[in-house]
């Protein structure tokens, strides 16, 4: 019998959470860098030099490696012959190390956990609560493995009930494409097969916390058909060109992680969930002898690589830009953007639209005539930073709004992550105006660009609210053109066929 102090699982949670705010697990990080060796589309392996440059500053700074730092979840074994030293519930012990990670001003990490999801969306403040799941197993000690989970990924997860004779594998590949690449590739990839409904789910959940090893199943063989899925899966979506950041490329998984349950005759449920490139996930156990805290990893075992500006990198004063200068920009272009734009995601939208349409108008301190509008909820700076990490959100939550915003303010262009929907792209079109991508995955690199920032609407709206930044080359990829043609149809498109044609070997 083990007792397990109160306090032992607070501190423990809290020291996970903020370990996994800024330390990639290194298996991620050399399965990447792997990745961007193999690399041969410019555009992809520069996003994937981003993302390892990224990792290695946070692991080095001790800040967030994406400025979405996720909904926690946990899975809780808990020995039968544990006794607990508590005068709190499991779970809110579980939701006090949440608090205390989150609300560390040393680390602040992003709050964006909403109270009546159908309703207000209220805020809670402190990331609580976490999505808690606890198992009585044998044994005298409590097992904990827990995530933070980004909201761009978790919104690409996908379920199906299959019939019993249907392909696990063809329905993967068939649905991959429809994800689109707000889920940041290069990920992983968790599917849960069997059970019910809801058991699929949180198999494909618990699949994505174990450790990358697919190079290894490789290399020894299937032993099982699971195994065997994971295998096929990893080539066929790989074979799909989508590529890191969807610009098309040798790489969209790193592996493919798999855990399934009996189920019944007439059923085949089967649950994917991708993570992003800030994959974040730890473990632990806690057996009566105090906290189990992490041992942080040796950053020099982090590749050291460089982001080299390349002679057709376009430098742009956002200032100054006209949209005749925007009118040359071409699908795939790299820019560096210096001076002003203005921030804003999906409550800020809807407000400025709900003022516009009202009559009374935005706020004075915004005029976006001209300007560009950046898709971007940042952690709030601590110390002497300008801002903390700041990297994109998914651009296609703002395409309702786009054709307004474009029609009744004037504004030239867009930054956020992944594709646009037809709807944004057609406004885009309409408007001639253009849509950039920064990388997903690389929020604080992208923040050591801001040289300045304010907040200059809608203060209430707190992580939401709209900044004025003031940026010094910041590097960004033209993702839409003025004439609606998107580099993340042409891309994975070109990349596809050239896999085919050239059989290009994917892993």
């Amino acid at each position: 019998m083990s007792v397990i102090r109160q306090d032992d699982l607070i501190d423990s949670v809290a020291d996970a959470l903020q370990f996994i705010s800024y330390f990639h697990p290194l298996d991620f990080v050399q399965a990447v860098h792997a990745a961007y060796e193999r690399e041969q589309n410019p555009a992809a392996k520069d996003a994937m030099a981003q993302i390892l440059i990224n990792s290695r500053m946070c692991a080095q700074g001790h800040r967030p490696l994406c400025q979405d730092t996720g909904i926690v979840t946990v899975f809780l074994k808990i020995g039968m012959n544990v006794q607990w030293d508590a005068d709190m519930s499991v779970a809110d012990m579980v939701n006090e190390g949440v608090r205390r990670a989150y609300l560390n001003p040393d680390n602040i990490l992003r709050a964006s956990i909403l109270d009546d999801p159908a309703g207000a969306r209220t805020n809670t403040k402190d990331n609580t609560p976490a999505v808690i799941h606890m198992e009585v197993v044998e044994g005298d000690s409590v097992d904990v493995n827990l995530a933070a989970k980004g909201g761009g990924s978790e919104n690409k997860s996908k379920m199906v009930m299959l019939n019993p004779s249907d392909s696990i594998v063809d329905w993967v590949v068939a649905t991959l494409p429809t994800m689109g690449a707000g889920w940041c590739p290069p990920g992983m990839l968790g599917i849960g097969i069997g059970g019910t409904a809801e058991k699929a789910a949180v198999l494909a959940k618990e699949a994505l916390m174990d450790p990358i090893d697919i190079q290894d199943l490789r290399a020894r063989g299937p032993a099982n058909r699971v195994e065997e899925l994971r295998l096929e899966i990893m080539e066929e979506v790989n074979k799909l060109g989508i590529g890191a950041q969807g610009l098309g490329g040798l790489t969209t998984v790193v592996d493919v992680k798999i855990k399934d349950y009996p189920t019944h005759a007439a059923s085949l449920p089967v649950v994917m969930i991708p993570n992003c490139a800030a994959t974040r996930h730890t473990h632990f156990v806690l057996d009566g002898s105090g906290p189990a805290l992490q041992t942080p990893p040796n950053v020099d075992d982090w590749p050291d690589i460089t982001w080299e500006v390349g002679e057709n990198v376009k430098r742009v004063n956002l200032d100054t830009v006209t949209r005749e200068e925007t009118a040359s920009w071409q699908p795939g272009d790299t820019l560096l953007l210096s001076g002003k734009m203005y921030t804003g995601r999906d409550a800020a939208h809807k407000k400025m639209q709900e003022l516009i349409e009202s009559g009374q108008g935005l706020p004075a301190e915004i005029d976006l005539k001209g300007k560009f509008i950046y898709y971007v909820g940042p952690v709030d700076p601590v110390r002497d930073e300008v801002m903390g990490p700041a990297g994109p959100t998914t651009a296609t939550r703002m395409d309702k709004f786009t054709d307004f915003i474009l029609e009744h303010t004037g504004l030239m262009g867009m930054i956020g992550k992944a594709e646009r929907g037809p709807t944004g792209i057609e406004a885009i079109r309409k408007h001639k105006a253009t849509y950039l991508m920064a990388v997903g995955g690389a929020a604080y690199l992208v923040s050591k660009a801001i040289t300045r920032a304010r907040v200059v609407a809608f203060a209430e709206l707190g992580m939401e609210a709209i900044y004025e930044f003031e940026v010094n080359e910041m590097p960004v990829t033209v993702a839409v053109d003025v004439n609606g043609e998107s580099v993340h149809t042409t891309g994975p498109a070109l990349w596809k066929a050239k896999i085919e044609e050239q059989a290009i070997e994917v892993v």
